[in-house]
């Protein structure tokens, strides 16, 4: 393979420059070498045409559909995790195991059991309220898929979320 690579390289330098484009020896370089190579080249460019470095994504604020969209998707691989991990332990352990461990938690003190209990139902909640939202965006986008009805959509899956999983930690 190198060695065809060998023999190829000279004829495609030379059909790269009859077609006047300048190209960078092939050579291999780290993927930091690279990265190093195309700011620079960027940096160059944007100081000879005047124009400032565009900054950097994490000084922009993420719309709230955009946070809702990513906590639906979080609380559904949490919700997944958590049903792998009782399954589990039923297997690993023994059947009933998880019956008992979730006993134990449940009849403990309320400093204990309180987290707990909310650990999964927010998840539980929220994935669900998620998943009835876009249900009803599915069946009636032209009502309520909109620029002014998301967010607003967003802030009361928050809320009722919030609110759900703190009634039913009581419980």
């Amino acid at each position: 393979m190198i060695a065809i690579r060998t023999k190829l390289q000279p004829l495609v330098q030379r059909v790269v420059r009859s077609q006047g484009v300048s190209a960078r020896p092939m050579t291999v370089l780290s993927k930091q070498s690279g990265e190093d190579y195309r700011k620079a080249n960027y940096t160059e460019r944007m100081n000879r045409t005047g124009r400032p470095v565009s900054p950097h994504v994490t000084i922009y604020a993420l719309p709230v559909a955009a946070i809702a969209s990513i906590t639906t998707r979080i609380t559904g691989v949490l919700l997944s995790f958590g049903s792998f991990g009782i399954g589990g332990l039923d297997l690993v352990v023994g059947p009933g195991t998880s019956l008992m461990v979730m006993q134990t938690i449940g009849s403990s003190g309320f400093l204990i059991a309180a987290p707990a209990k909310l650990a999964v139902t927010f998840p539980l909640v929220y994935h669900s309220l998620g998943a009835l939202r876009h249900f009803v965006w599915d069946f009636f986008p032209d009502r309520f898929l909109n620029n002014d009805d998301v967010p607003k959509s967003s802030i009361f899956l928050f809320g009722a979320s919030g609110v759900a999983s703190l009634g039913l930690m009581i419980v």
